[in-house]
């Protein structure tokens, strides 16, 4: 077995990725595998009775949306029943920031990898305030979600369909020169998501409260493009998936209760660790005591290179998240330290256009005792609740040791 023939593949798949928006789809029409009584989750696979509050919040939340439950304590009772069932998003090519819960009737973006032909899907981003992703869950996010999945979602299918598709890589690569990392700050990618998508929604016969409407959603949200991108990241790493003896890391998830990895060489399992709490600014009236451990799928970005391995192209999101611009580029150049690979084609303007540090490899992670570093949103531990702050965070070293000695296994037979 050539580990690094195998490494060197895995990183060339991940760099030759060209992941395209090319629709809008209802989840158990698009996701495969999706089901009506499936629940996907962020992370790797955690049970109800072991899930975090802001998960719990969101899994209530998917179920009072879908009609499965009329009330919060029908929504309880089924939840822990057995009779809905709970999967990571990922095990369905799937990603979803912080709780990630996506469930059959909610629209997804699809992304297509052009290169390599598979896909990769998201939910919507519902912006800010108390929302389900955080585990929020009373009517007014329930009405909240409807009207973005019944009026602002088919607008934006219809737009893309109009357009032909938007290439997410060119946007990702023009968003890092105008300050932001693609993970916590995309203020300019959410900018150009909207002026991309504008002019086709105008061509699309929608009568003016919808194009009024989708046209405010983008306007105001500035994590709208957050999910596609995500998604973007997700169908680049798994092209880079299932390579025999490859030691690169094609998935980083947490679930609010652990944080997981998969490498593309060991195929489906999940090496697991506790999830940390990050550190960061929290919102006026909470402390550190009432933040969850970190949770959701929007590690993808760091995955492939960008989120906070690029926050050396984002000094202004120091405020957000705490520190110094001169600690964001010393957060970038370590991470060169534990990948394989610059992506060339996602240049940081402060570090003379170098390519973002791409194609992260356990065997360097243990080596090194360097973990990846992680820019995240903070979830009140109490379902219901929401956002309280923002910060950074790094993962545990054990589940990057698990993945070693299972290499180490699988080498030894």
């Amino acid at each position: 077995m050539d580990i690094e023939a195998a490494n060197q593949l895995a990183v060339q798949r991940m760099l030759e990725a060209q992941p395209v928006l090319v629709g809008v789809a209802r989840a158990l029409d698009a996701i495969p595998g999706m089901r009506p009584d499936l629940v996907l989750h962020a992370g790797p696979p955690v049970p109800w009775e072991r899930m975090s509050g802001p998960l719990r919040g969101a899994v209530l939340g998917a179920l009072l949306y879908e009609g499965l439950a009329r009330d919060e304590q029908e929504a309880v009772r089924l939840a822990s029943s057995g009779d809905v069932r709970f999967e990571p998003c990922h095990d369905h090519a799937t990603v979803g920031p912080m709780a990630g819960v996506t469930t059959a009737s909610m629209a997804v973006y699809v992304v297509e990898n052009r290169t390599h032909g598979n896909r990769a899907y998201s939910n919507f981003n519902e912006g800010y305030g108390r929302v389900l992703r955080y585990g929020a869950y009373g009517a007014d996010v329930l009405q909240r979600l409807r009207h973005l999945n019944e009026r602002v979602a088919p607008a934006i299918g219809r737009a893309l369909e109009h357009m032909g598709g938007l290439d997410l890589k060119a946007l990702i690569a023009r968003q890092l020169t105008m300050g932001d990392e693609g993970h916590n700050r995309n203020v300019a990618g959410s900018a150009l998501f909207a002026r991309a998508l504008a002019p086709h929604l105008v061509r699309c016969d929608l009568d003016p409260d919808t194009l009024h409407d989708t046209l405010r959603y983008l306007a105001d949200n500035d994590l709208a493009v957050l999910n596609p991108v995500m998604a973007a990241c997700k169908a680049t790493a798994d092209a880079a998936h299932g390579i025999e003896g490859a030691t690169v890391v094609t998935c980083m998830a947490r679930n609010g209760t652990e944080f997981g990895i998969r490498v593309s060489g060991l195929g489906p399992r999940w090496f697991t660790g506790p999830a940390p709490t990050p550190k960061g600014l929290y919102f006026p009236g909470f402390r550190d005591e009432d933040a969850n451990p970190d949770i959701g799928d929007s590690t993808i970005t760091e995955t492939v290179g960008i989120g906070a391995f690029a926050m050396a192209a984002a000094p202004a999101i120091v405020r957000f998240v705490g520190g110094t611009p001169q600690d964001a580029v010393a957060a970038t150049l370590e991470m060169y330290e534990i990948t394989l690979a610059e992506n060339s084609a996602f240049g940081i303007p402060a570090l003379d256009f170098r390519g973002t540090p791409t194609g992260i490899d356990v065997r360097k992670v243990v080596r090194t005792g360097i973990t990846p570093r992680i820019n995240t949103g903070i979830a009140h531990r109490e379902p219901g609740v929401g956002q309280i702050g923002a910060g950074l965070v790094r993962p545990p070293l054990e589940p990057f040791q698990q993945a070693v000695r299972a290499l180490v296994e699988l080498l030894s037979r």
